[in-house]
């Protein structure tokens, strides 16, 4: 792929992206002056959310209590603009100050299939965390949330065994990104890392939304039932 046009799309994909941010990615979830629960990240958890039936809608429903919930669709771990990333483009600026008992969180995916153009993806991995799993900018951001008192749930990504996605060149990549959240969530009893590595059967493509990347409805549903049963007991 020529490095130009590789170039080119990562600057004007913010601004492609926006629009899309406007239209499903606002904060719509009632009662955030009692939520105890705040969601931050990508598409994975804000798909649905015009309908009211994401991940948080699902957890919001599963417990009977409100989850305050900031994820945008296109955000990034690793994002520099300025304006858009305070819309909700950076999930480090989804976060707002508040009495957090539990943040469920996600992100990397974007930084890696749009952020490193198919050319700086070890470079890119080493920048969200590091080998060890210790530096970088996730641990840095799960820390953070760790400051405030509150325990964290960070969600892995869908996977679609048996069945072709635009996404699986950066396969091995988000495998060790989430190798790497791992190894740093097993060393703090307040950080849950959920894999949904095994979450989708062989062949399944109900578990995608037709452009096989982004979680369907029905996936959704098993998502926040896995998060939920995190938080409940």
């Amino acid at each position: 792929m020529n490095g130009k046009y590789i170039a080119m799309k990562n600057y004007l994909f913010p601004f492609i992206a926006l629009p899309f941010f406007l239209l499903g990615a606002s904060e719509t979830i009632a009662g955030q002056d009692n939520s105890r629960i705040l969601a931050m990240g990508d598409s994975l958890l804000a798909s649905h959310k015009i309908s009211g039936r994401s991940i948080a809608d699902v957890v919001e429903k599963r417990l009977g209590e409100p989850v305050t919930d900031r994820s945008v669709l296109a955000a990034r771990v690793l994002y520099k603009l300025p304006i858009s990333g305070s819309l909700g483009l950076s999930i480090p600026k989804q976060y707002r100050p508040g009495n957090w008992d539990w943040v469920i969180l996600n992100g990397g995916g974007n930084d890696l299939w749009l952020g490193c153009g198919c050319m700086f993806c070890k470079r890119k991995l080493n920048k969200l965390i590091t080998t060890d799993g210790q530096s970088g900018r996730i641990p840095k951001l799960i820390a953070k949330l760790r400051k405030t008192g509150a325990q964290v749930i960070y969600v892995g990504y869908l996977r679609s065994p048996g069945v072709g996605s635009p996404i699986d060149h950066c396969r091995n990549e988000g495998d060790e990104l989430e190798s790497r959240i791992d190894a740093y969530a097993q060393k703090d009893e307040g950080v849950y890392f959920l894999s949904l590595a095994d979450l989708v059967p062989n062949g399944d493509r109900s578990y995608h939304g037709a452009d096989m990347i982004h979680p369907s409805l029905k996936a959704s549903k098993a998502i926040g039932k896995l998060v939920a049963e995190i938080i409940q007991p």
